[in-house]
């Protein structure tokens, strides 16, 4: 099936989005993580487009989507998760499952909270929700978060290098020459373009808010009782898989699975991923 390569104008920024399928059909809105975009989707976007619509944007300062300077653009989770809105309101978006890895969790979990009417269904492939996901990865930033000065900021310059991209997508995978490299060295050229290190700075501090929101995502959870497939890697060393398995705690039926793969189980565990997903949001149409 045929993806298609658009732009939108949102809020005077472009906003670059992949789409495919049929737009009557189911649709799945696919959020990605740090430090890549909606490129990682293109192969489950061609996989599933014979069923359901699949909608994946760029946040802004990543991929294709405008990068404004981090003085001129409050770049937050909650201005992410505005953009993503606007554009699903754009394309008449009514109706949606999201899939969320990452840093498409904050922006997704956003989403649901403002309509949880709109939400079909959640894919967390390593988007965590709950304490129990974080690892002692979070320690430096918990510090930047904690204190905010330039010293903890400037520590933080080594998980955007071309070594914390690869390990990244690397470490828990237990066949290395699974990992494409040409994913490395995209999302590397995007972070290394001039400013882009501040943007995401400005994002690793903002993302110390979320973690005082999990009472609330969880409670929408809880009371709204979405579908929920968390496939996660088992072995990631970001987002441990109790966070997987917290999700089990609020929605009922939650459908747990642990894969064979560490930050990116998408890439490494694409056949089991897409099989997953694929019955997944038949059971949403049935």
């Amino acid at each position: 099936m045929t993806v298609r390569h658009r732009t939108a104008r949102i809020d005077g920024l472009d906003v670059f989005y992949r789409e495919a399928g049929d737009p009557g059909a189911p649709t799945l809105v696919l959020l990605h993580g740090f430090p890549t975009s909606s490129v990682g989707f293109a192969p489950l976007m061609a996989e599933l487009a014979g069923e359901f619509r699949l909608i994946a944007p760029d946040y802004p300062g990543f991929g294709l989507s405008s990068a404004p300077p981090a003085g001129e653009w409050a770049y937050t989770f909650d201005h992410l998760a505005d953009v993503v809105d606007k554009l699903l309101d754009q394309l008449g978006v009514r109706r949606y499952a999201i899939y969320v890895h990452d840093y498409g969790a904050p922006v997704g979990f956003r989403l649901a909270l403002r309509h949880p009417e709109r939400i079909t269904g959640i894919v967390s492939q390593n988007g965590n929700a709950y304490d129990e996901g974080f690892t002692p990865f979070w320690t430096p930033l918990r510090a930047y978060w904690a204190e905010p000065t330039p010293a903890n900021r400037e520590a933080l310059r080594s998980l955007l290098t071309p070594d914390a991209t690869h390990w990244q997508y690397s470490h828990g995978v237990p066949d290395a020459s699974l990992v494409d490299p040409a994913l490395e060295v995209h999302d590397q050229a995007l972070l290394d373009r001039p400013g882009n290190q501040e943007i995401q700075l400005d994002l690793f501090l903002d993302y110390g808010t979320n973690p005082g929101r999990y009472a609330d995502w969880q409670e929408y959870l809880r009371v709204h009782q979405p579908p929920v497939l968390a496939a996660w890697g088992r072995h990631d060393e970001i987002f441990g898989p109790d966070g997987a398995r917290a999700f089990a705690r609020d929605v009922k039926d939650a459908q747990v699975q642990l894969l064979d793969a560490g930050h990116f189980p998408l890439t490494t565990r694409f056949a089991q991923s897409a099989g997953l997903i694929r019955d997944f949001l038949r059971r949403l149409s049935d």
